[in-house]
């Protein structure tokens, strides 16, 4: 397989929703295909629901971890607002996949501020390809929620370069063994989606 120059991506969700693994499991695959990958996270009040973002940087070799504003290849977003929030990373020619799943902030909870309506059409107007995914209803989703993020990384691998059997001893390496079986089975159903046109 024809090596790549370079893999700039964002991973937004929010604290609980696996974020941090995500970023773990695109790295050790890109590491296995003998990449140099550097990621960096930041946090806002993780364990309240608050931002979470990964940058992911893939190449040769890696200079700096930051993905520059306006420069993401990819956005792999948990939630749609977090696909909005963090949408001024992406390039204009970039992909979004976004999971259709609302989840709402302080702000709208309380009356501050409305959640913003008709988000994946903003996405499909900012962005060169928009993937939403209504994962909460998918299998083994809407039995297992906390295998969303990695039914979104399936979704994510079939977009780069690297065989099936790199995620498979990605995930082997990242995920503890009473749960690989059913994320295993997540995986495939990214793996295996057929977005929308």
């Amino acid at each position: 397989m024809a090596k790549i120059d370079r893999i700039d991506l964002l991973i937004a969700g929010v604290g609980g929703q696996g974020t941090l693994l995500t970023g773990r499991i695109i790295a050790a695959a890109a590491q296995a295909e003998g990449y140099d990958v550097k990621t960096a996270e930041t946090h806002g009040m993780a364990q309240r629901g608050g931002s979470v973002v990964i940058h992911v940087r893939i190449a040769g070799e890696v200079r700096a971890p930051l993905v520059p504003q306006g420069e993401a290849d990819f956005l792999l977003a948990f939630e749609t607002l977090e696909a909005l929030r963090f949408l001024p990373w992406l390039s204009p020619a970039g992909t979004v996949i976004v999971n259709c799943q609302e989840i709402k902030p302080l702000p709208v909870l309380t009356g501050a501020c409305d959640y913003p309506e008709g988000a994946v059409e903003t996405l499909k107007n900012s962005a060169g390809r928009v993937i939403p995914v209504e994962a909460m209803k998918l299998e083994p989703v809407c039995s297992q929620p906390r295998t969303a993020n990695v039914l979104l990384v399936g979704i994510l691998a079939r977009l780069l370069p690297f065989p099936e059997e790199t995620w498979q001893k990605a995930l082997a390496e990242q995920i503890p063994p009473r749960h690989l079986t059913i994320n295993r089975r997540a995986f495939t159903t990214g793996w295996t989606h057929q977005p929308r046109p």
